[in-house]
């Protein structure tokens, strides 16, 4: 009798470690692809910070150029200059944001 029961133990404590082994299977499967999906997140917020960065600049190029013209009278030509410096602006901002110009300080180290 104490060795059926040893034998029901035994069989129960294989069927468990069985079932633990598919779901630490499974828990891996998981966190793998939590992890694609946490990179997904990360390159859709980067990807929205450079856009708006790129647009901000247009815009206020754009509105700086308008205010321009109204005050002083340079009708078209404020508007047209300041959007294209507001375009080179966002392009440079991007390009900083993105890794791939260096920001303006961070060259310096030939103090004289």
């Amino acid at each position: 009798m104490a060795d059926d029961r040893e034998e029901s133990l035994e069989k129960r404590r294989a069927r468990l470690e069985a079932e633990l082994a598919t779901k630490r299977v499974e828990a891996g499967a998981d966190d793998a692809s939590e992890a694609r999906a946490e990179v997904s997140r990360k390159g859709y917020a980067q990807a929205m910070k450079l856009s708006s960065e790129f647009i901000a600049a247009i815009v206020v190029g754009a509105v700086l150029g308008y205010l321009l013209d109204r005050f002083v009278g340079t009708a078209p030509w404020g508007l047209i200059v300041l959007l294209l410096l507001g375009f080179c602006a966002g392009v440079l901002n991007v390009l900083r944001s993105a890794g791939v110009v260096a920001h303006p300080l961070e060259g310096n180290d030939d103090k004289k």
